[in-house]
């Protein structure tokens, strides 16, 4: 069942269109932001860079990135339950290990950047978990699922129809 029968069965909102296509319209841009996207996330556990990408969406609001992050973990063997835990993760902290809370309250640090700059505890905090190429690979899947966030609110992708696995490389 679609989305669109889902609305039509179900008297749900209609689905909204996209505004425009990046893939299509910024193909060049599309394939770079792929190819760094797998590379940002080479050598990191999956299940790991999956909550990260799912707690940036999470904050910015991504509805595409929340659909596709939380299939893909899901896929990857996370459980629905840390997944829905993870939006109080503080709250809830027992769900995660300390080097998953490590990197969750880095990916908030470096996502929330309005509220000044990443503070040295968080950083601090994480490098008690993560070597420092796994912090370089931490860093760079939280920039990048930043950047896609940003390219999917602004361009109202819509979720609901991604198929686990549909990206990889």
């Amino acid at each position: 069942m679609t989305m669109n029968q889902t609305t039509a069965n179900t008297g749900y909102a209609p689905e909204h269109a996209p505004r425009l296509n990046m893939a299509k319209l910024a193909p060049e841009v599309y394939k770079a932001m792929t190819a760094l996207s797998a590379a940002a996330k080479k050598g990191l556990d999956p299940v790991l860079a999956e909550l990260v990408m799912i707690r940036a969406s999470q904050i910015n609001r991504c509805a595409f990135c929340l659909d596709m992050h939380t299939k893909e973990a899901l896929a990857a063997g996370e459980t629905i339950e840390r997944i829905i835990q993870l939006a109080a993760w503080e709250e809830s902290r027992h769900f995660y290990t300390e080097r998953e809370a490590a990197a969750l309250e880095l990916t908030e640090a470096v996502t929330v950047l309005t509220e000044g700059f990443v503070p040295d505890e968080v950083w601090e905090k994480a490098a008690k978990h993560f070597d420092e190429a796994q912090l370089a690979q931490l860093t760079a899947v939280i920039t990048v699922i930043n950047s896609w966030n940003r390219f999917a609110v602004t361009t109202r992708m819509v979720p609901g129809h991604y198929t686990p696995g549909a990206f990889k490389r």
